[in-house]
C-alpha cells in the first residue's frame, strides 16, 4: 500500500480477514490509540466465533486490503490481559475524536472531529478540528499537523498557536 493518509472512518468496524482460511474471523470495532505518540497500536475486535472482545495488534496486520485487515490467521487475536506491554495504553481507553482543542495560549479552538492516519506506519499525521459556527462564518475545520501538537491529555489536545493560521483558517474539504 502506498504512503497515503486515510481518514478515521475507515478504521472503525472493519472486517479482519484470515489469509490462511480466506474468510472473516473478526470485526475490528475501534482503533487503540496511544496518546503518547499518536500511534494506532491495534484494534479492539469482536471474535466472529466466540463473540469475545479480543485485540489485534497493528504489527500483526499483513496488509490492508479493500475487504479489510488481512492477518495470517485467528491466532494473532489476543485477550487484553495477555498484552502486558500494552496494559497502560489499554487502561487509558483513549478516544481522540471529541477531545477539546486548545492552543498553548489556552484559547479554545473547537473539538477534534476527525484524524488522518498514515496506513504504513499507523501513525496519526493530522487532526481536524471543527470550530463553532460563531468562530468563523463557515464553521469550517482546521487541519492540524502532528508537529503542531504540544500535549494530549484525557480532556484536551493542546496545539501550538500559529497566529496567521488561526486568524485566517482555511476550511478543509474532506473526501472519504
Amino acid at each position: 500500500m502506498s504512503n497515503m493518509l486515510q481518514l478515521s472512518s475507515i478504521l472503525f468496524n472493519i472486517p479482519v480477514m484470515s489469509l490462511r482460511t480466506g474468510g472473516q474471523i473478526a470485526i475490528a470495532e475501534q482503533p487503540i490509540i496511544n496518546p503518547n505518540n499518536l500511534k494506532i497500536e491495534g484494534w479492539y475486535c469482536v471474535d466472529q466465533f466466540s463473540k469475545q472482545t479480543l485485540i489485534l495488534l497493528g504489527q500483526d496486520i499483513r496488509e490492508i486490503i479493500p475487504q479489510g485487515l488481512a492477518v495470517d490467521d485467528h491466532e494473532v487475536l489476543s485477550l487484553p490481559g495477555e498484552l502486558i506491554r500494552l496494559e497502560k495504553v489499554l487502561a487509558l481507553n483513549f478516544q481522540l475524536i471529541g477531545k477539546r482543542a486548545i492552543t498553548n495560549h489556552r484559547r479554545r479552538i473547537g473539538k477534534v472531529a476527525d484524524f488522518a492516519t498514515d496506513m504504513e506506519s499507523l501513525m496519526i499525521q493530522k487532526i481536524y478540528i471543527t470550530q463553532p459556527i460563531y468562530k468563523t462564518l463557515t464553521g469550517g475545520q482546521l487541519s492540524i499537523d502532528r508537529t503542531q501538537i504540544i500535549e494530549i491529555t484525557n480532556k484536551h489536545v493542546k496545539v501550538r498557536e500559529s497566529e496567521e493560521k488561526l486568524r485566517n483558517p482555511v476550511p478543509v474539504a474532506l473526501s472519504a
